[in-house]
């Protein structure tokens, strides 16, 4: 039992003598009765772990036994073979569907003299944990770009006035190549952020499968552990590059952290590069940046002899998908109640646009680029019409309309008074008087249609009369006109029409002296 290097009970009594007691590993072999080499080794081995003796109990036999052995295992030529492997290990894992199980059966297939598996996992892990690479997130090629806005913000100088403007910094970086982008945008308000994202699209030229953005109120209007609501707009923008939105979850850094170093980096690599420059203008600035952001993704890694660059040309370019041929055309959305006229109010156009009348009182999705107009109900679209900026007027489909409403968009006053031409001035002048009369010609077309009808159902030399009697005592309405026809008083003076309406004498009617 005393050559038995595995009685792990032996070896923490003789690290107790050791560090507690102070004896050397000479003494303390020969009172447990175990070999001086060994002994030696074991307390070697834990001195070289610049641990402290006082966490031994809280060390399992398995965590102890690394620990000790630790020094051993990377002094043995079977380890630093296994070693020099690791950073094209590390390039491989980002790879779609590459495992460290496929990467170790590879390693086992041209060595005789090999670890096993989980030995093989363990040296890697260690091995990862020396060169700070994270082992909770391993991204894949082409997987996820992280994008954010830095803290800090940078100058343009107005050249004319002095005047300065800070400008906001977006940065990106794809999780595996950790290939980078910046670039200054005037704000970070919707219209801007798809912006600088289109723009990062296109100096990856190529799409990955996500994007993840912090929770900022562009890209996601309201966050939620399980279910964020992404903003809409720029939602369509993912659809249209055939990606995803995966937001970062709020309080967890993680999710985050590769965007997170690369503000660092950019305060540190970039920012203070330029920290005495001056730019008259966003142009100017962006340049500057991007000029800096070149010989980053130029240099090597730290303790690597490769550059983002070159890691994104070999392994990542290729696993991003390709770039649609349309840039993105910048959508708005809007919710929008359809009113009792079937035409919905956009009001940042202060237009109307119309939608078939069944869905008048409903309630649906209005969304709009520079140059188009498009309705969905029930996310099925129901109305397309170009955009229109004229304020308070209508943009309508004539299928959009009932039945009825399609004969009443026939009409129109030139119509009403060509009608009325053929029948006579008087007619005529009427007309054309009740069209000026309305603060909108459509509110006088019943009334017109209703008069001119009365022409076809009276002698047409009667109803010129009428209308020159409707003139002469300006009371230019359809009921009016028919009750003069009805009743035959065209013809009468002024004062026989007054006296139709004089009150007649009656004994049950008062008059003002009784209130006197």
């Amino acid at each position: 039992m005393a050559n038995n290097p595995l009685n792990m009970n032996e070896v923490r009594e003789l690290l107790r003598l050791c560090f507690e007691q102070g004896l050397s590993a000479r003494r303390a072999a020969k009172i447990l009765g175990i070999g001086k080499t060994s002994a030696s080794e074991y307390v070697s081995g834990f001195k070289s772990s610049g641990l402290s003796y006082s966490i031994i109990e809280s060390l399992s036999d398995s965590d102890l036994t690394q620990i000790i052995n630790l020094k051993k295992e990377f002094d043995n030529e079977r380890y630093k073979e296994l070693a020099g492997l690791f950073p094209y290990f590390e390039k491989e894992l980002k790879r779609t569907g590459v495992t460290k199980r496929i990467l170790w059966e590879e390693y086992v297939d041209v060595r005789k003299d090999f670890y096993g598996y989980s030995q093989f996992c363990h040296h890697y892990q260690e091995w990862c944990k020396d060169q700070k690479v994270s082992m909770h997130q391993e991204h894949k090629a082409g997987d996820k770009l992280f994008v954010d806005y830095t803290g800090k913000k940078l100058p343009v100088t107005n050249p004319d006035t002095g005047e300065i403007t800070e400008h906001e910094v977006f940065v990106a970086i794809l999780g595996a190549s950790q290939l980078c982008y910046i670039e200054a945008s005037p704000s970070q308000t919707l219209e801007d952020w798809i912006t600088v994202n289109e723009h990062t699209l296109r100096f990856y030229q190529g799409v990955p499968c996500a994007i993840v953005p912090d929770c900022l109120k562009s890209a996601v209007n309201k966050a939620h552990k399980y279910e964020p609501e992404i903003n809409k707009s720029y939602n369509d923008f993912a659809a249209h590059y055939d990606t995803v939105i995966l937001p970062a979850r709020a309080l967890h850094p993680k999710d985050k952290s590769l965007a997170e170093n690369l503000v660092r980096n950019a305060y540190q690599r970039i920012f203070a590069v330029i920290r005495n420059e001056i730019f008259f203008s966003l142009e100017e600035l962006n340049n500057r940046l991007w000029e800096v952001l070149k010989r980053f993704n130029d240099a090597n890694f730290q303790a690597r002899d490769y550059s983002r660059q070159e890691l994104f040309d070999e392994i990542e370019r290729q696993c991003l998908k390709p770039l649609p041929v349309q840039r993105y055309e910048m959508k708005t959305f809007n919710q929008c109640k359809v009113q009792y006229n079937h035409h919905i109010y956009l009001r940042e156009d202060k237009h109307y646009y119309s939608v078939p009348f069944q869905l008048t009182g409903k309630k649906v999705v209005v969304c709009f680029t520079a140059g188009e107009v498009e309705i969905y109900y029930n996310n099925k679209r129901v109305a397309t019409h170009l955009r229109n900026r004229h304020k308070y007027g209508y943009t309508t489909n004539n299928d959009h309309r009932p039945r009825n409403h399609q004969v009443i968009a026939e009409w129109s006053p030139e119509r009403f008074i060509k009608w009325a031409q053929k029948i006579g001035p008087d007619a005529e002048e009427v007309v054309t008087k009740i069209l000026d009369s309305r603060k909108h010609p459509e509110q006088a077309y019943r009334s017109c249609m209703g008069l001119l009808n009365l022409e076809k159902k009276h002698n047409k030399e009667n109803f010129l009369k009428a209308c020159k009697k409707a003139l002469e005592i300006n009371c230019l309405t359809y009921k009016f006109i028919n009750n003069t026809l009805s009743n035959k008083t065209f013809n009468l003076s002024d004062q026989e029409q007054l006296d139709l309406f004089k009150i007649p004498v009656h004994e049950n009617i008062r008059g003002k002296e009784i209130y006197n």
